[in-house]
């Protein structure tokens, strides 16, 4: 079996830290099984590294080695990435297709960003691992296959089961052993180390001489958070080496190439309000109820007012148009001539009631009214003109005026009713 070190230097991995190491050893030591492994750590770490140790010391070694990112293929095809497809099993599938399970037979996948996969997709997998079975998007045969599956992912797993976006039983699967590569920042002596090694490399591929840092930079560059970890320190070493003449970098040099330290700073972010804010949320609701019942009082107050002083001609206008748009039709027949010479006068209407009563004595109501009235525009209509032709005896030119129609709209209004 070989050496962390001799690993570290077969795969370029640079760094002495206790964690790396630990990290390389477990691979090292899972390598001639079978069994599934999961490599976690935030992205840019460098998880790629484990799944090729892992193959490379394996009895598959001599078999293919396939990666998949897929957070990189989008759902709708990812199935038939991974399992293949029958000719015709959707739209632009003109051939039959080998999905990488079948490609990687006797040899290893590796899934980077597992946790970006479909739930549907998931469920095709957990087959895979529990009894090396699948099947081709759009065929209906089972087939056989001997894969070994490294994951890694750069998401909280535990929180995706628990937001039901990934499958328990799959995890469990997957994370037969668990890699846990450590961020950078928790790599405080190796960092200068790879910036270095970045730095060395960029200058033999640009052909100019390596650039290096002063006392102060270095203690920048090792006190610097590192969100992006390997992959930003390599991009900031290849920066700085192409734009920077003086190959002597100063901590004031160095700090132009590096993002504000104050946005990587943790945020404290309340789970949940508090008290206060739920009271004062509590009053502004109450304050709006409140202002919305006086409002309406203050309507229901002036309606009234305006009845009581009784209703003007052109509030009667008004509602005669209202009447018209009910019923559908323009009143505009002028022909018909009024048979009594004085208008219909309305006293108040009663809030309790609801009925229009004629001014005149002349006409009374027996008839008890519910307190409870029914709310049917069909009933309400029928029953006014009933009213209106018994208070003008039949006369249907009365009681058009009256209700503010015209008499050939009351007309058809009576066969319905069959009045």
């Amino acid at each position: 079996m070989e050496s962390i070190q001799a690993i570290k230097q077969r795969f370029g991995i640079i760094g002495n830290d206790a964690g790396l190491n630990r990290a390389i050893e477990k691979a090292i030591q899972v390598s001639p099984t079978d069994i599934s492994v999961l490599v976690t750590g935030e992205s840019g770490v460098g998880k790629e590294s484990i799944p090729k140790i892992i193959h490379s010391l394996s009895h598959r070694k001599h078999g293919k080695y396939i990666a998949v990112n897929c957070g990189a293929i989008p759902e709708g095809t990812i199935d038939s990435e991974l399992f293949g497809h029958e000719k015709g099993a959707f739209t632009g599938a003109t051939q039959t297709r080998n999905g990488y399970f079948e490609v990687a037979d006797n040899g290893t996948i590796f899934l980077d960003e597992v946790g970006e996969l479909p739930l549907t997709t998931q469920v095709r997998l957990l087959r895979v691992l529990e009894n090396g079975e699948f099947i081709k998007v759009g065929s209906s045969k089972v087939q056989k296959t001997d894969v070994r599956i490294v994951a890694a992912t750069n998401v909280n797993m535990f929180d995706a089961i628990k937001k039901g976006k990934f499958r328990e039983d799959l995890y469990y699967r997957l994370s037969t052993v668990d890699i846990a590569l450590p961020p950078l920042r928790a790599r405080k002596d190796d960092i200068h180390l790879l910036f270095r090694k970045f730095a060395s490399d960029f200058a033999m591929k640009y052909k100019m001489p390596s650039i290096r840092l002063d006392e102060n930079a270095t203690q920048l560059l090792i006190k610097y958070r590192w969100s992006g970890n390997i992959r930003q320190l390599r991009n900031v070493a290849e920066q700085i080496s192409v734009l920077e003449e003086n190959r002597t970098i100063t901590a004031e040099t160095l700090s132009r190439y590096l993002p504000n330290t104050s946005g990587n700073l943790p945020a404290v972010i309340e789970s949940s309000k508090s008290e206060s804010d739920f009271s004062s949320e509590r009053e502004i609701l109450y304050k709006v109820l409140f202002d919305m019942k006086s409002d309406l009082n203050d309507l229901k107050k002036l309606t009234m007012e305006l009845m009581q002083s009784g209703v003007s001609e052109k509030v009667k206008d008004e509602n005669e148009s209202l009447i018209q748009k009910i019923y559908g039709e323009d009143d505009n027949e002028d022909v018909f001539q009024e048979e009594e010479n004085s208008p219909v006068k309305l006293l108040p209407i009663s809030s309790e009631t609801n009925v229009v009563v004629p001014e005149t004595d002349k006409y009374h109501f027996a008839e008890e009214i519910e307190e409870e009235e029914t709310l049917s525009l069909h009933d309400k209509e029928l029953e006014l003109i009933k009213k209106s032709l018994e208070r003008n005896k039949g006369k249907r030119k009365a009681a058009a005026r009256e209700l503010g129609i015209s008499e050939r709209t009351l007309y058809r209004k009576i066969k319905q009713f069959d009045l």
